[in-house]
C-alpha cells in the first residue's frame, strides 16, 4: 500500500515560483520499472486535470501543454520523493494539486489509471 503526502503549497504572486513535494511511503520505487508518479490539479468548479508525470526509474517526463517550459517534475530516489517545481506562475494555475502513483509500464494522463493519491495541497496565485 502506497501512501502519498504533498506539501509546499501556498499563496504566491503571479510570476513567482513554488516547489511542491510528494513523499511516498509504504514501499520503495527504486528498481521497479513500472512506477510512474504524476501531478494533477483541480481548480474551483473544474474537473481534475493532468499536469505532469515522471517514470520513476528512467526519469522520463511528460507535461500538459499549458505548463511546458514553466513546470519541472523530478524525483529523488533516496528520499522516495517527487517534486513539482513551478515557475512563472499565473492566476490560472490556482488549484489544489495532487500527486498520484501509477503501477504500469507506460505513462497515462487519466486519473482513473492511477492507483494511489495524496490529500492535495492548495496553490493560490494572485494577479
Amino acid at each position: 500500500q502506497v501512501q502519498l503526502v504533498e506539501s509546499g503549497g501556498g499563496l504566491v504572486q503571479a510570476g513567482g515560483s513554488l516547489r511542491l513535494s510528494c513523499a511516498a511511503s509504504g514501499r520503495t520505487f527504486g528498481g521497479y520499472d513500472y512506477w510512474h508518479m504524476g501531478w494533477f490539479r483541480q481548480a474551483p468548479g473544474k474537473e481534475r486535470e493532468f499536469v505532469a508525470v515522471i517514470k520513476w526509474n528512467s526519469g522520463n517526463t511528460y507535461y500538459t501543454d499549458s505548463v511546458k517550459g514553466r513546470f519541472i517534475i523530478s524525483r529523488d530516489n533516496a528520499e522516495n520523493t517527487v517534486y513539482l517545481q513551478m515557475n512563472s506562475l499565473e492566476p490560472e494555475d490556482t488549484a489544489v494539486y495532487y500527486c498520484a502513483a501509477r503501477f504500469g509500464s507506460t505513462w497515462r494522463i487519466s486519473e482513473s489509471d492511477y492507483n494511489a493519491w495524496g490529500q492535495g495541497t492548495q496553490v493560490t496565485v494572485s494577479a
